[in-house]
């Protein structure tokens, strides 16, 4: 069977939702493919989605990290009244993929999915992307967007290296307490050495946890062994934790139990390989996989789609077509933030989990006051308008 598509994006999780969305906002149609058979579980106001969290989910005002090597404990504030900024909303990853695929079409997803092979066809002067499934599906499309996560196939036919080992592990997931937590809502973050873990509440009854070790905590062998062990492990790994940590961590659903290692690309990556190429381009960890210091991972992810969505509408209203050349904006206007993020994600994991002596001092004197002022104005990102959104605006003010 052969398909033909104008966009295809491969990868059905944030980046690739909410990048077929934006398209979607624009009149632009996509194929996603996904290898699953179901869904894995600002920008959001762009895409329409916004309001429906904050439905759900409570932004941050403050947060506090505790030092356990020498008691001293910090308190941070994310509000800036003064510029009208509000603090951080941390959400399920089931429900934002839910939220973003619910406002799509429901022929826009395409499941069992797997990509086998990719190859540029060139003829006349113009080419197309042949993407061949493993069930022998043929599909030739002008644009090919892949948001098929770190281990991108995708990536790796642009010629992007792979990611690198951060030198740590990350054990991630959501606990549940029927009677209630009883804990505030405010971002909780203890440091000891080398190890880190938080606590972020999403409501009275659900945690979001996270921990952050040396890489020789676990060998590849501990993260192939079942959720119950693996739950053991974190357990052992973060004994030396307050006690309240391990409580959380005991309550975990098993089934959101993520145990990995850490990996970023280096930043010059993306200027020294090609991040699009012949109607190929990638988004999300595809494209800039990081650490989750500043939890720009997501986010970043939504910006992805905005901008390309961005660029691909505005080629479309000039040339009345879908033309992969818009890819060449995008990719110039991404390659400096992401390599950004990816290095303040990567320094303010080293800053806040130092050992002791002069980087103590660092972490107290400058982390929390220039690090954070410079933080704030990195997440807090105008990634612009939708092209169709900048039309119906000029409409009203025609009006006006």
């Amino acid at each position: 069977m052969e398909i033909k598509e104008d966009i295809v994006i491969v990868g059905s999780g944030i980046a690739g939702l909410a990048t077929a969305l934006a398209l979607k906002r624009i009149g632009i149609q996509s194929l996603v493919l996904e290898k699953a058979n179901e869904l894995r579980g600002t920008a959001l106001d762009v895409l329409g989605v916004l309001q429906k969290l904050k439905l759900i989910y409570t932004p941050f005002q403050k947060g506090k990290f505790t030092n356990l090597a020498n008691g001293s404990v910090e308190e941070v504030s994310y509000v800036e009244n003064d510029r009208n900024i509000s603090g951080p909303m941390t959400v399920h990853r089931s429900v934002l993929v839910e939220n973003l695929a619910q406002e799509l079409p429901v022929d826009a997803i395409r499941f069992s999915s797997k990509l086998s092979s990719i190859e540029t066809l060139k003829h006349n002067g113009s080419s197309s992307v042949v993407l061949t499934l493993d069930d022998g599906t043929i599909i030739k499309a002008k644009i090919v967007i892949g948001c098929d996560g770190v281990n991108s196939v995708v990536a790796r036919q642009l010629g992007l290296k792979a990611p690198t080992h951060s030198g740590r592990v990350a054990a991630r997931g959501l606990s549940v307490i029927p009677q209630g937590h009883g804990l505030r809502h405010e971002i909780r973050q203890f440091v000891d050495g080398a190890k880190r873990v938080g606590i972020a509440p999403l409501n009275d009854k659900e945690l979001y946890w996270f921990a952050s070790v040396p890489s020789e905590e676990f060998s590849d062998d501990h993260m192939r062994r079942s959720p119950e062990s693996n739950l053991q492990n974190v357990l052992d790994s973060v004994a030396d934790f307050p006690p309240m940590f391990s409580d959380v961590v005991r309550h975990s659903d098993l089934a959101t139990l993520i145990l990995a290692p850490l990996k970023f690309r280096v930043p010059w990556d993306l200027f020294l390989s090609d991040v699009y190429k012949d109607g190929i381009t990638v988004a999300g960890d595809a494209m800039h996989p990081m650490t989750p210091d500043l939890g720009q991972g997501g986010c970043s992810s939504l910006e992805d789609a905005i901008v390309l969505a961005r660029h691909i509408g505005n080629s479309f209203a000039l040339t009345g077509k879908i033309d992969s050349s818009a890819l060449e904006g995008y990719a110039k206007e991404r390659r400096g933030r992401a390599a950004m993020l990816i290095t303040m994600s990567y320094l303010s994991s080293w800053v806040q989990q130092g050992g002791s002596g002069w980087l103590q001092f660092l972490r107290g004197k400058v982390l929390y006051k220039f690090f954070l002022l410079l933080v704030y104005k990195i997440v807090h990102y105008n990634c612009g308008k939708l092209p169709m959104v900048l039309l119906q605006e000029k409409k009203l003010e025609k009006k006006i």
